[in-house]
């Protein structure tokens, strides 16, 4: 008897509420947030990560009270946000810094706003704000330097992307472009010896820059010794952005005695290091070793001496990031799977011709 007692509670209950299924009603019967709802009986993007259970709950509740599916989406239709999510590892470094004030500009021209959320590599991280902007009603996301091992629910650009999704366009660089310019420039100045600083796993740009350079050099007849190669990694997660973290494998790289004229650095903050750590053991850049770094972020053009480097157009990625995302939300264009974005080799101080006798 008490089994048929709340039975026939909880029908009552029901149809209570079926002539008033306000968004509050609905969200309390089904234990959902309005907004997973909405995406839901709106048939959204956003509702690829709702799990097929409670999208089964939410039909079954819209029934029990008496609404058609299409009705009660009306109900809970809400007006757009204009609002993108960036996703970023990092956005106090420069490279961070630039790709977002590019995406920035082009979104505020066009009427748009942005939330970011900083993961800093840390998994659990990117799940939670993942989850967290799309509560916020974001209509796209913008990822930079964040590898994906998912399809996202929403329209997605990725900056320094390289995985491929139905969802996503990736923005990359020509990196083997970009590395023969530099191994070019160092070969015409007589350096034959190389040396190379390799990224750190946790970067999306790694392995496709590595790659890039082993090929590069097996074309052009450079060979990569082993013992001159030093890899920023994974337990230094700032290494790839911050100077001094990688000084200390600069250091490492010197105290194998193996004698080099020249660097190919990851980064610019690690070719800033580099030259640190060659001066402060007594080497003169660029007579006796020549340093090549990439990105052209700002201090580049300040370092003592200032930094031979590859370009990339930092903030114009981030324009097009922007673009090419709001271009998918308004069904401008068609969703492109990458856009490559070419380089560009800035010769200063650091290089220079290779010293004799080595």
């Amino acid at each position: 008897m008490a089994r048929k007692e709340q039975v026939r509670k909880k029908n009552q209950s029901l149809s209570n509420h079926a002539t008033a299924a306000t968004p509050k009603a609905v969200s309390e019967h089904v234990r959902l947030t309005p907004g997973t709802l909405s995406a839901v009986l709106n048939h959204s993007l956003a509702c690829r990560s709702v799990p097929e259970r409670q999208k089964r709950r939410i039909f079954a509740a819209a029934r029990e009270m008496e609404q058609k599916p299409n009705d009660l989406g009306r109900t809970f239709r809400v007006k757009r946000s204009s609002t993108i999510g960036v996703i970023a590892a990092e956005v106090g470094d420069p490279y961070g810094q630039l790709i977002i004030s590019g995406i920035e500009r082009h979104l505020r021209a066009n009427g748009f706003y942005y939330l970011t959320a900083v993961h800093r590599h840390h998994n659990e991280l990117l799940e939670s704000y993942s989850r967290l902007l799309l509560e916020r009603g974001v209509e796209g996301f913008i990822t930079v330097d964040t590898p994906m091992v998912r399809e996202p629910p929403l329209p997605t650009v990725a900056v320094a992307g390289h995985r491929p999704f139905a969802s996503v366009t990736n923005i990359v660089l020509d990196h083997k472009a970009a590395a023969f310019s530099a191994l070019r420039h160092l070969l015409e100045n007589g350096h034959r010896e190389f040396a190379f600083m390799k990224g750190p796993v946790i970067s999306s740009d790694t392995e496709s820059r590595w790659q890039s350079i082993v090929e590069a050099s097996r074309e052009l007849g450079i060979r990569i010794h082993p013992d001159r190669v030093v890899e920023l990694n994974e337990s230094q997660a700032c290494a790839a952005r911050a100077p001094e973290y990688a000084y200390p494998f600069a250091k490492e790289l010197l105290s194998r005695n193996r004698a080099f004229t020249a660097l190919f650095a990851f980064n610019d903050n690690s070719a800033i290091a580099a030259i640190s750590a060659f001066q402060n053991a007594g080497l003169r850049v660029p007579e006796n070793v020549s340093v090549i770094g990439f990105d052209d972020i700002p201090l580049a053009s300040y370092s003592n001496p200032t930094l031979t480097t590859v370009r990339q157009p930092l903030q114009k990625m981030g324009e097009i990031a922007a673009r090419t995302l709001l271009d998918r939300i308004e069904n401008r264009s068609e969703s492109v799977a990458e856009i490559a974005i070419e380089t560009e080799l800035i010769v200063r101080q650091s290089t220079g011709r290779a010293p004799s006798g080595i």
